[in-house]
């Protein structure tokens, strides 16, 4: 099979019975899902989509949102997931971008509708089809006796369709949407199976939004296994997570670095019967060795899974074998099945065996492009190979040692954020001259946001006035935790901001 709709449709005949999802107060069986996806494919074929057409899909993490999804690939669509915590200049940039024709949102959300209406105003092209979601409002409704046939099955899906188109960072006027196919997910769905070794009696709780790769690989490779995905909105109540994996036997358990240190920090773990848990995995950012042991101490029974990916990789490239962690403390592994890796030196060649320079990775996983940005695309993808812009080592068992980023790309928890993002918001401050910001490093969310603000005409205190102005416009995880006023910013001869200058001790007066 050549897709992951077409095994996940095999899994229904063998496991029709089965709980697929659980969320809140409902349990959605394997031929519910599955009915359901249909039921939204068709009225999608119905309302015209045509074979390629982009849906967006924004809504949290809700049985609806996997729904949605396999009705897009049933129906010939593009899944294009986006960040439901965005505002609505965050989602005029990616539904133009992508140029989407149906939009799935919940039905309550003001700036997506908001965001609609501005792209359907200067398109030029017939209005988005909007698909709101709410308790009294089902995804679909029946289709009539017209509405053309899909199939089924999804058998004849083929894996060099592109499928998904994930944005890897907002407003940045590019957009990059990394561009995967049915192939990609599913050569990336295989070998995390395979070495996670999942089948039908796994359970995961999932608190990773399926926006991000992360958590779509999380969702795909438990479906695929037939097992069952019990959907938690996020960390705000971590004690009610505990219970959620004592009263479900919760087998595995995936997070960021910043969600296990929370749950070590706010939750006495051995008051609970954590004895079903198989497996824990962790991306999203490098975890700390004190992190790690200390992880591994409070849960020792279950298997802790170190891993590294891109999106651009559809997800995962390396982990590190449970068994090799205490040896290889601080390695994020070595590269999953079906994907290989060599170091590169800066002006080319192969890196010799401990040396560092640029991680390059090929495989059946590596993205197709980025959507519509032929440029960047070939700034990246070099005869086959991915560049990722992460520097690092292997050493002689040829586990790879990340040792940091060439990106500015800025990794708060869970999420994403380009530093121009939030400079453009800030810059909008009357008496802001100039603004540069930058990840500073935080034992729990991996990095906070920190900007530096030359504003000579702005009165003392005007950091709570800045930081104001973010809450109206940005999403809450964009908002500078810290915000310094210098009298100007470190550049290069060329001009350029050196956000690296900003991250020593003084860097300006």
């Amino acid at each position: 099979m050549s897709s992951v709709p077409a095994r996940v449709a095999e899994v229904v005949e063998r496991h029709p019975e089965r709980i697929a999802i659980v969320a809140d107060d409902r349990r959605i069986r394997y031929d519910e899902f599955w009915r359901e996806s249909v039921c939204f494919a068709r009225a999608l074929r119905a309302h015209g989509l045509q074979p390629g057409e982009r849906v967006a899909i924004l809504l949290p993490n809700r049985i609806e949102a996997a729904v949605a999804c396999y009705g897009c690939w049933l129906a010939g669509g593009i899944a294009v997931p986006l960040n439901v915590q965005a505002r609505a200049r965050d989602f005029q940039a990616w539904l133009r971008h992508a140029e989407a024709r149906h939009v799935v949102h919940e039905y309550s959300h003001n700036d997506v509708v908001d965001a609609i209406a501005a792209v359907d105003a200067s398109s030029g092209h017939p209005p988005m089809r909007r698909w709101p979601v709410g308790a009294d409002r089902p995804l679909c409704a029946p289709a009539g006796d017209d509405a053309p046939e899909i199939v089924r099955d999804a058998s004849d899906i083929d894996a060099d369709r592109v499928a998904m188109i994930l944005y890897t960072s907002g407003t940045t006027g590019a957009p990059k949407g990394v561009t995967l196919t049915h192939g990609n997910l599913l050569a990336n769905a295989g070998a995390v199976i395979d070495y996670l070794q999942l089948d039908p009696d796994d359970s995961v709780l999932s608190i990773l939004a399926f926006y991000y790769a992360y958590g779509a690989s999380v969702l795909h490779t438990h479906l695929l296994s037939g097992a069952c995905i019990v959907l938690a909105q996020n960390l705000l109540f971590p004690h009610l997570l505990m219970d959620t994996i004592v009263r479900e036997r919760i087998t595995g358990f995936s997070g960021v670095p910043s969600t296990f240190a929370l749950l070590l920090e706010r939750v006495k773990l051995g008051d609970y019967d954590l004895s079903s848990l198989r497996y824990l995995t962790q991306a999203g950012g490098p975890m700390g060795p004190t992190l790690t042991q200390r992880l591994r101490a409070a849960l020792p029974g279950a298997r802790l899974f170190v891993m590294y990916g891109q999106t651009e990789a559809t997800s995962r490239l390396t982990w590190l074998p449970p068994e090799r962690l205490d040896e290889k403390l601080g390695s994020v592994g070595i590269p999953i099945g079906g994907v290989s890796l060599r170091i590169v030196r800066e002006h080319g060649g192969d890196a010799d065996t401990g040396e560092d320079g640029e991680v390059w990775v090929r495989g059946a996983n590596v993205m197709r492009g980025y959507w519509n940005n032929p440029e960047s695309s070939a700034a990246v993808l070099r005869d086959g190979w991915l560049r990722t812009g992460d520097m690092g080592h292997l050493d002689d068992d040829g586990y790879l040692w990340l040792v940091g980023r060439r990106s500015d790309m800025i990794k708060t928890g869970a999420h994403r954020v380009h530093p121009v993002d939030v400079e453009e918001v800030i810059a909008e401050v009357p008496g802001v001259a100039e603004v540069a910001v930058v990840g500073v490093d935080d034992d729990v969310l991996g990095q906070v946001i920190k900007a530096f603000v030359v504003a000579p005409g702005l009165p003392p205190r005007s950091d709570n006035l800045i930081k104001a102005h973010c809450r109206e416009r940005l999403a809450s995880y964009k908002i500078p935790r810290d915000i310094a006023f210098v009298s100007a910013l470190p550049r290069t001869a060329s001009g350029k901001v050196r956000r690296a200058a900003l991250l020593e001790p003084d860097p300006i007066p």
